[in-house]
């Protein structure tokens, strides 16, 4: 591993290479805060690809290209005299250090665990802002739908507002199915798509409850259709036959065989 002096030398170079870039780089000279957004939003999906699946070498190189993308749109702010790099990075230092108290205010060396410290948070959050701005502002509007979700849910916990006995959410669970097929009953489809939407909000709440990860759930069972249904499409293929051709109860025969297969 590298040294202080070492990362901070590393920390200089890539600032070096920033300001030659966008002072010589035609390409990087012409991009904007809104162009390099979207790039952004992929990196971010790329590291935590590489996270998912234990890729260390692959981490360690997305954190360089979502790091380069923090130096850039800090090099811009500088450019047009709002803030540079160190207001960033000093921002984030007093924040950590306010939210911080048991390891840099009066109760530092005070043993804490980490479950007090995350039920707390969203009160420590809102002290620091004083008051003047509401828990579920901070959430993006072009967060994804689920994990948007499971943040409010978070948030919401961190102020003290959730279930005293997670089984206690299964009757919501509950509530929520009779009243989805209620809605579905109407024919009224706006009913029946906020129906839809209080049921997936209230098994997220649950999977959360129960310390599941439902993005993380939902992609190993995403995965795991799409491994039987490209045993069922490839056998199909072998066999000379079209899946339109058959019917519902060949293809379930073939499904059992990917299951049984473990796959």
């Amino acid at each position: 591993m590298h040294t202080k002096q070492e990362k901070l030398a590393a920390f200089e170079r890539l600032l070096d290479i920033m300001d030659k870039l966008r002072e010589q780089c035609p390409w990087n000279a012409a991009q904007t805060f809104d162009s390099i957004r979207r790039l952004t939003e992929e990196e971010v999906y790329e590291l935590s690809d590489t996270i998912m699946e234990g890729d260390r070498q692959g981490t360690a190189k997305e954190i360089g290209d979502l790091l380069y993308h923090m130096v850039f749109y800090a090099r811009m702010g500088q450019e047009e005299g709002a803030f540079d790099i160190a207001d960033s990075i000093n921002k984030v230092c007093d924040k950590m250090e306010f939210r911080h108290p048991h390891v840099f205010g009066p109760d530092a060396g005070k043993a804490t665990s980490a479950k007090e410290i995350a039920d707390t948070w969203e009160l420590v959050k809102a002290k620091e802002k004083g008051g003047n701005k509401r828990v579920m502002s901070g959430i993006p509007k072009s967060m994804p739908a689920l994990l948007k979700a499971l943040s409010m849910q978070e948030k919401a916990r961190g102020c003290g507002f959730d279930w005293e006995k997670k089984e206690d959410v299964w009757a919501k669970v509950q509530e929520e199915c009779s009243e989805t097929a209620d809605a579905i009953a109407t024919e009224d489809p706006s009913k029946v798509e906020m129906e839809f939407g209080d049921l997936l909000f209230t098994i997220i709440n649950a999977a959360r409850l129960y310390g599941v990860d439902p993005e993380s759930a939902l992609n190993r069972s995403s995965e795991k259709f799409r491994r039987r249904f490209t045993y069922l499409e490839e056998k199909t293929i072998r066999e000379g036959r079209l899946l339109s051709d058959m019917s519902l109860p060949e293809m379930d025969a073939i499904w059992d065989e990917a299951k049984a297969k473990g796959l």
